[in-house]
């Protein structure tokens, strides 16, 4: 944050001694970055947001360690807190789960890897039951630090990707593409890399894992129909709504995604991969501009999403009531709609071609 109170609020975040204080200072950012939310172009505001809930996460982790330490438990070797999903591409919104997971540094021997395994298991609990009173919902699909297949030495993880690639079907490229967005919140980034060397090193040699990947990124589409109408939803409390998270910016995120990947990028957020991409002369400026302003539109749509609380955490349903769209960000967003069913055909060219 770089005005002084946001500078201020992060420095209170970072000296912040008890879950009670986190909470607080939680719902002070989803305060202030409301009022914030018609003024702040939305890169800077998503930008200041994101280093908010980065903050209050690390201050998570760094309170947990010290939880263990006082009862005579300290990291038996380095580790890496990691973050998926919109957290790993620095795309949260003021309500945001917990999709993480954490890698180590193996062990010298079973006795030692005991004491890690036992260890780690300790703190991603202490982690994620404070990140929930903090107002953070764990992830539904389980993809979160406390569940044993997300939490493993580097040696483990090594040996999760090899299975993964082993047997590619539909669940198990999911978890790769979820891979595909880690990013190092905590603890030795340099454990990430290397997990991600071995991941880039493999990814696109079996071309049934290309398949699958493509099966996957195709599997939302855009709701834009053949004429150009909105695709809204029809039934129950969200009928006239748009699904603007599974409609329009996931769609965005997974054709990126499977762009940045066959080109060995290792940039997690959308709007750098799109810079990179055209960096490396996969995009023309013409497209990258493109693909920018249509991203732009989507993250801003996301932030005017239904909010809600429950039992104390923030959640967002991704729906965009009809009563919040006018008519110029109906054209807007008609616009982005056929901006991102392009970008999901050129995709399904590329990589089609691969085959």
């Amino acid at each position: 944050m770089s005005d002084p109170g946001g500078a201020q609020l992060l420095s209170r975040i970072g000296s912040a001694d008890d879950i009670a204080a986190l909470r607080s200072l939680r719902d002070e950012v989803h305060e202030q970055m409301e009022a914030l939310l018609s003024e702040q172009p939305v890169e800077q505001f998503y930008a200041i947001l994101n280093e908010a809930h980065d903050a209050l996460i690390k201050r998570t982790i760094a309170l947990a360690e010290a939880d263990l330490a006082r009862m005579g438990n300290s990291p038996p070797v380095p580790y890496a807190y990691l973050l998926f999903g919109s957290g790993g591409r620095e795309e949260q919104t003021l309500s945001s789960d917990q999709d993480s997971g954490l890698i180590y540094d193996d062990p010298d021997d079973e006795a030692e890897r005991e004491t890690a395994r036992q260890y780690f298991a300790d703190l991603t609990q202490l982690i994620v039951e404070t990140l929930q009173q903090v107002g953070y919902p764990p992830c539904e699909g389980n993809v979160i630090s406390t569940n044993p297949d997300w939490c493993l030495s580097l040696s483990d993880w090594d040996n999760k990707l090899n299975g993964w690639f082993e047997e590619p079907d539909w669940e198990r490229v999911r978890y790769l593409l979820i891979v595909a967005d880690s990013r190092s919140i905590y603890g030795e980034d340099e454990l990430l890399e290397k997990l991600k060397g071995l991941f880039f090193s493999d990814m696109l040699e079996n071309p049934v894992i290309v398949r699958h990947m493509l099966n996957n990124t195709m599997r939302h589409k855009v709701l834009v129909g053949v004429f150009g109408q909105l695709l809204r939803e029809r039934y129950g409390e969200d009928a006239g709504s748009l699904d603007v998270k599974y409609g329009a910016y996931i769609p965005m995120v997974n054709a990126i995604r499977m762009m940045s990947i066959r080109a060995g990028l290792r940039e997690t957020s959308t709007l750098a991969r799109i810079h990179s991409l055209h960096l490396m002369g996969k995009l023309s400026a013409d497209d990258a501009s493109a693909y920018t302003e249509a991203f732009r539109l989507f993250m801003r749509l996301r932030l005017m999403a239904t909010e809600r609380s429950l039992d104390g955490m923030y959640m967002n349903n991704g729906k965009l009531s009809s009563r919040k769209l006018t008519k110029e960000l109906t054209d807007q967003l008609k616009t982005g709609l056929r901006i991102g069913k392009k970008l999901q055909r050129r995709v399904f060219r590329q990589m089609n071609g691969m085959f």
